[in-house]
């Protein structure tokens, strides 16, 4: 063994010994702190760590879904006899991709496992690019999110553009077809795989207010659309140019929502159809199912297995999880941004949702840096659909007072809102207000504050542990 590579054993070792003291000091769930000792012993861990993985990483960034596709791509492999190292906590940049690799990997630096599945924060994949050389790369789609940290959407597209071009490697990029900026991205790209959705009837007939692609990006013409799905995903074509979405080659056919129940439709391959259930509610989470199985095939995975564990898939922690509370269910849902606010809206307020009567909804804003400083997107959010279909909403975290004033702005009378900053509390008012479900639509730092408190009350687990 040289010098790299004892160095390199010293960097697995110290951030193996950093996880093992920060969960036995209580400190946290070690997905990060071990990334950052590694780094700082040997600069290049990641790259070390990640050449010795057998079939390669598998790479999914995007705004919304990431850590729903990475959590499905890792169901599946495991069912296929793939063990793979995983940030599953969702510690998604440079230190929390160092830590998984860390943590299976032995302590002469020789990975334990023959996969890597690693979701990406959007920012980061030119930062890790290089590092990973992914096999795989999932583009899953781009909203406005966070304009604080990220800048405009069409800035981030040309940062993945540039990572991805210049060295491609042997990476086979899937990616959402029916986005207009991630395709304009991926359909330039050498070894391409387009998903999407190929049912016009589940989608309306124009963009709604919080679409974010709206003008071709070749020749700024807007796009005319056969159907709209969600913000801009969608069906469209540039009258100007003749741009339009490429055809899926892995889709979603047949689709039939089912609110927060779930969701079932046929999914179309190369390899053939199979009709699938998810427990996943919600369109976009049909795009999370393409993408992980559009990623999965080309990791040599079996039609049949694919659709076996998409079947069998739970949610991760916050995305539509469901918690047993005084004998009511409470559904867990992040919601923060826009067109990610809408859809959740929607399901919620689906028929197959709301059959037991009118919801009780809790609402945390934060506005700390994981969630953006910027809360004006609040006012872009369409929550005037909840008007008269909600019993009650207990509004907490630390914007508050700012969610309140939207939603009386959305017609929501006085009578029906309530204003508690304390999300304990809050979280005690809409389960002592409900007769049935309790929605709690949570922004990432507060998704994290509740489930750390249903965690001590012994109602859910650690993220960490999920």
């Amino acid at each position: 063994m040289g010098w790299d590579g004892i160095r390199l054993a010293a960097a697995v070792t110290a951030g193996r010994l950093a996880a093992s003291l920060s969960r036995r000091l209580r400190l946290g769930g070690g997905t990060t702190m071990p990334g950052r000792v590694a780094r700082a012993v040997h600069p290049r861990v990641v790259s070390r760590l990640a050449a010795g993985l057998r079939r390669g990483c598998v790479v999914v960034t995007g705004t919304n879904g990431k850590t729903t596709t990475a959590r499905l791509i890792g169901h599946i492999l495991a069912r296929a006899g793939i063990p793979a190292a995983h940030n599953r906590a969702g510690a998604n940049l440079a230190a929390g991709i160092a830590a998984a690799l860390v943590e299976r990997s032995g302590w002469t630096g020789r990975p334990r496992v023959d996969a890597g599945i690693f979701e990406v924060d959007e920012a980061t994949v030119p930062l890790v690019w290089a590092p990973l050389r992914p096999r795989v790369a999932v583009l899953c789609n781009l909203f406005r999110d966070q304009l604080d940290r990220y800048g405009e959407i069409d800035l981030v597209s040309s940062r993945w553009r540039t990572a991805l071009a210049q060295d491609p490697g042997e990476a086979v990029v899937v990616y959402n077809a029916d986005d207009p900026l991630v395709a304009d991205v991926g359909r330039t790209l050498p070894r391409q795989v387009p998903f999407g959705i190929a049912d016009a009837s589940c989608g309306a007939g124009t963009l709604e207010h919080a679409a974010d692609a709206r003008y071709c990006y070749r020749c700024g013409q807007p796009y005319q659309y056969a159907a709209v799905y969600f913000g801009h995903m969608g069906q469209y074509r540039c009258p100007r140019c003749g741009v339009r979405r490429p055809e899926p080659v892995v889709a979603a056919r047949d689709v039939d929502l089912e609110g927060l129940r779930g969701t079932a439709f046929t999914l179309s391959t190369p390899a053939g159809e199979r009709r699938v259930r998810t427990v996943l509610p919600g369109l976009y989470n049909v795009h999370n199912v393409l993408a992980a199985a559009a990623a999965c095939l080309q990791l040599g995975v079996p039609l049949e297995q694919i659709a076996a564990a998409v079947e069998e898939f739970r949610p991760a922690f916050g995305r539509a999880e469901r918690v047993r509370v005084n004998g009511r269910e409470a559904v867990l849902l992040l919601a923060k941004n826009p067109a990610g606010f809408n859809e959740v809206l929607r399901t919620v307020l689906h028929p197959q949702s709301v059959s037991g009567g009118q919801p009780v909804l809790l609402v945390a804003i934060n506005d700390l840096t994981a969630d953006g400083r910027d809360v004006s997107w609040l006012w872009d959010t369409d929550v005037e659909m909840l008007a008269g279909r909600v019993g009650r909403v207990v509004v907490s975290g630390l914007r508050a007072y700012d969610m309140a004033v939207r939603l009386k702005y959305a017609g929501l009378p006085a009578g029906s809102l309530r204003v508690q900053p304390d999300l304990a509390a809050a979280w005690e008012e809409a389960v002592a207000a409900a007769d049935g479900p309790v929605y709690a639509l949570l922004t990432y730092t507060a998704l994290l504050n509740l489930r750390e408190i249903l965690r001590r009350r012994g109602l859910v687990r650690g993220f960490w542990e999920d």
